[in-house]
């Protein structure tokens, strides 16, 4: 039974590490994802052209290699002098930086799809009662936008959840990297497997609460068909 429990109070606190780093990437993606969709369709072609490359090299590129890159390349080109200690709160920056990028990229492209998928003809009724591009996008374009990017959002941010165990490889200390600490021994109990296992009931949990919730958003925006 202490065993047990020395395991739980490790994934709790794995799990902990885990949400974090998703709230602090959702929190930092969703609206740096709008603004590069901006920039995406903006009609200043060199903008539009630049923002097109860094998602196409964002999204081309594995999540883990980005990871690699943000954690140890700065120190490497400044001869060793990393903006990153070891500490856990580094390691934590560090992730949270990559996912924010490499999920605003993707979310980005939700966006511009949403955007692009209302009918130029309501914006433009809109132009002819006199209201302004701000007014438009507010009341037009955004409500039926939202409606638009929430079922592919929905699938991209319970990846998400899961993406987040690929912070372990720069020692991020998050749930997958708490249970497979008890097959090195590092918690003072070392040789049991079950714990890695044992995570991917916390992942099928919040997902669950996650499926649900999108469930009823998409619900309550059924108005807008």
């Amino acid at each position: 039974m202490q065993e047990f429990l020395t395991v739980i109070d490790a994934l709790n606190e794995g799990f902990f590490q885990t949400f974090k780093l998703f709230a602090v990437t959702l929190l930092g993606a969703l609206p740096l994802g709008l603004i590069i969709s901006f920039g995406s369709m903006s009609k200043f072609k060199p903008l539009s052209y630049f923002t097109k490359t860094v998602v196409w090299v964002i999204r081309g590129t594995p999540l883990m290699l980005q990871l690699f890159i943000i954690y140890y390349v700065p120190g490497q080109l400044s001869g060793g002098a990393s903006p990153w200690s070891a500490f856990e709160d580094d390691r934590f920056i560090a992730s949270c930086v990559a996912f924010i990028i490499n999920y605003a990229c993707y979310f980005s492209e939700i966006y511009r799809g949403g955007i692009q998928g209302v009918p130029v003809g309501q914006r433009e009724a809109g132009e002819v009662l006199g209201m302004t591009k701000t007014q438009i996008f507010f009341k037009v374009t955004l409500l039926q936008m939202v409606k638009r990017v929430v079922p592919p959002m929905s699938n991209e941010i319970i990846t998400l959840v899961k993406d987040t165990s690929l912070a372990r490889i720069i020692s991020y200390q998050e749930i997958i990297w708490a249970g497979y600490s008890f097959i090195k021994g590092s918690r003072g109990i070392s040789g049991i497997v079950w714990p890695l296992f044992f995570t991917g009931l916390y992942y099928l949990a919040f997902n669950g609460i996650l499926t649900l919730l999108f469930g009823y958003i998409e619900k309550k925006l059924k108005h807008f068909n």
